[in-house]
C-alpha cells in the first residue's frame, strides 16, 4: 500500500470545478472525481459549509484529505468530499459568506483576499496499492462525520468498466433495477444511490462473498451478468409468489432463487399456505414465511415464545419433574417445549406446554 502525502493549492484542486447532479462531481482539471456518478449526495448545514471557508480564510489548518489512484492515473475522493465542494462552491460563486459582519461572495473579495483563498495548501494523501490493501486501508480510515457505506468502499477500490456499467444499472435514482423491482410490489429495501440494491444483488449472485465478487470480474467489459441474474431473480419471484405483501421487501430472494430456481413449484399451493401462516399469531416473522414454505425450516418464522407465566404454570403442575428423564430441576435448570409440535396444529399456550430439562430439550429439537 502506497500512501503519498501532497500539499495542493486550493487554485489546482478547484481548476474545471463541474457539478453535473447524478452525473458527478469533477475537479482538478477533470482529474478528481469529487463525487464519483451515483454515489448519495451529501449536503453540509449552512454551519459546516461556512466553517470551511472561515478557517481557510483564517489560514488555519483542515484535516486531511484522501484521495484515492484509479488505474487510468485519475482520482477519486475517498474522505473530504464535503469539504473540497464547500471550497469549489464559494470559488464558483455559489454562495456568500458572513465576515464578521461583513458578507462577501469570493468575486467581492479582494484580490489579496483571493489569492490567499487559491494559494491555501490542502494536505491531501494519494493511496494506491493492491485492492485488498486499499479496503483495508479505507476501512480504517473511515471515520469522517457522514462515513461511507460498505459498498461505497468497495466502489473506491474496484474501479473499471464493470464498475461503471453496474452502477449505471443498480446506483442511479429510478434506475433499471430500481424500476424493475418495484414494478408489482418492493421486493428490495434501502435505496440506489446509497449503494443497497448493487450491494444486495451481489450478496445474492456470489453467496454473500461481495468482494470475490468485483474481484473477479473488475475489468470486465461490462455487468451484464449481474444484471441478468438480477432479473432472472425477480421474474422467478413474481412468478412463485404472484399476490405481493409488504413482508417480501424482507426476503433473501437470492438464497431462495439460487436453491430453488430449478425446483418445480406449485404457486396456488404456495399461497394457500402463506395465507394460513400470515394469520397464525404463534409467526413472530412474517417476512420468514417465504423461506419456510420453501425449506420447512421453523427458524425462519420466529415462533412465539412461551410467557414467564406459562412456564411457572407448566413448573408447578410438574412438580418440577422433568417428563423424560424423571428427574427433578429448578426452574432455571428447564426449558418450554411444544407438547404438541407447533407444525402439527400445536399452539403456543400454556395447556401445550412442558418444562424439559435443558439436555433433553437440546435433545429433543436437535440443537
Amino acid at each position: 500500500m502506497k500512501i503519498d502525502l501532497h500539499k495542493i493549492k486550493i487554485e489546482e484542486v478547484v481548476k474545471d470545478y463541474k457539478d453535473s447532479a447524478e452525473e458527478g462531481v469533477s475537479a482538478f482539471g477533470g482529474k478528481l472525481d469529487i463525487r464519483p456518478k451515483y454515489q448519495r449526495e451529501f449536503v453540509y448545514d449552512v454551519k459546516h459549509r461556512d466553517e470551511v471557508i472561515k478557517t481557510i480564510k483564517k489560514d488555519f489548518p483542515l484535516n486531511v484529505m484522501y484521495w484515492v489512484k484509479k488505474e487510468d492515473g485519475n482520482f477519486e475522493v475517498l474522505d473530504g468530499q464535503q469539504r473540497t465542494i464547500s471550497i469549489a462552491q464559494y470559488v464558483n460563486g455559489d454562495f456568500s459568506i458572513d465576515f464578521n459582519g461583513r458578507t462577501a461572495m469570493f468575486h467581492n473579495l479582494t484580490k489579496e483576499e483571493q489569492e490567499q483563498i487559491l494559494n491555501y495548501e490542502l494536505m491531501i494523501y494519494h493511496c494506491e496499492g493492491e485492492e485488498k490493501e486499499k479496503l483495508d486501508w479505507f476501512k480504517i480510515i473511515n471515520i469522517a462525520g457522514m462515513e461511507l457505506t460498505n459498498q461505497e468502499l468497495r466502489n473506491a477500490v474496484y474501479t473499471g468498466p464493470w464498475l461503471s456499467d453496474v452502477k449505471l444499472k443498480f446506483s442511479k435514482t429510478n434506475c433499471a433495477a430500481y424500476l424493475l423491482a418495484n414494478d408489482g410490489g418492493q421486493l428490495i429495501t434501502g435505496s440506489p444511490i446509497r449503494q443497497e440494491y448493487l450491494e444486495t444483488a451481489l450478496s445474492w449472485i456470489n453467496d454473500e462473498e461481495i468482494e470475490d465478487y468485483m474481484s473477479k470480474h473488475q475489468h470486465d467489459k461490462n455487468a451484464d451478468k449481474l444484471w441478468q441474474y438480477f432479473q432472472n431473480v425477480i421474474h422467478w419471484v413474481r412468478e412463485v409468489f404472484p399476490n405481493y405483501r409488504k413482508e417480501m421487501s424482507s426476503v433473501n430472494w437470492g438464497e431462495l432463487y439460487n436453491t430453488f430456481n430449478d425446483k418445480k413449484l406449485d404457486s396456488k399451493k404456495l399461497e394457500n399456505e402463506i395465507k394460513e401462516l400470515m394469520q397464525d399469531e404463534d409467526v413472530t416473522k412474517k417476512s420468514g414465511i417465504y423461506p419456510y414454505v420453501l425449506t420447512k425450516k421453523e427458524r425462519y418464522l420466529s415462533i412465539r415464545a412461551f410467557t414467564s407465566n406459562m412456564k411457572r404454570e407448566s413448573y408447578e403442575r410438574q412438580d418440577g419433574i422433568c417428563p423424560f428423564c424423571k428427574k427433578e430441576f429448578s426452574i432455571g435448570d428447564m426449558e418450554a417445549d411444544h407438547i404438541k409440535p407447533w407444525h402439527e396444529g400445536g399452539r403456543t399456550i400454556a395447556d401445550n406446554c412442558q418444562m424439559l430439562c435443558k439436555e433433553d430439550n437440546r435433545t429433543k429439537s436437535g440443537k
